[in-house]
């Protein structure tokens, strides 16, 4: 006697043990489940018996697992990292980045210089860029 499988929802993340992998639900094809990696890529299909919802573990593993992916696809631009960047104007927070940078270099510390330089980036990606 076979069981009705479970009804999951879209996007609600599984793990296949057929595959030994971690997928999003994006739903039926005929009487097989698709699923997608976390993060993207391409769909496979599993049997929706056999699916179970993924652990805190392994969903956190998927995740590691696609950014580590994402960040080896897509280098940052060598351009961007030739020059310091620039403060935006009007920016407290750039100006006080850019105050710390400017300390750092009256005191010859290379390394705070850095450090400076790289919170200065990852602000401005994370405020400026649209």
């Amino acid at each position: 006697m076979r069981t009705e499988p479970a009804t999951f929802q879209l996007g609600a993340v599984l793990y296949d043990p057929a595959a030994a992998k971690v997928g999003a639900y994006q739903g039926r094809s005929g009487p097989r489940a698709l699923l997608r990696p976390v993060g993207g890529g391409r769909e496979w299909e599993a049997d929706p018996a056999s699916l179970r919802p993924a652990t805190d573990r392994e969903r956190l593993s998927a995740g590691v697992r696609a950014t580590n992916d994402r960040a080896r696809t897509a280098p940052p631009d060598p351009g961007d990292l030739d020059r310091p960047p620039a403060p935006v104007p009007g920016c407290a927070a750039c100006a006080w980045l850019d105050d710390r940078r400017e300390a750092a270099r009256t005191e010859r510390d290379h390394s705070a210089v850095t450090d400076a330089n790289v919170l200065l980036r990852q602000h401005q990606r994370a405020e400026h860029e649209a």
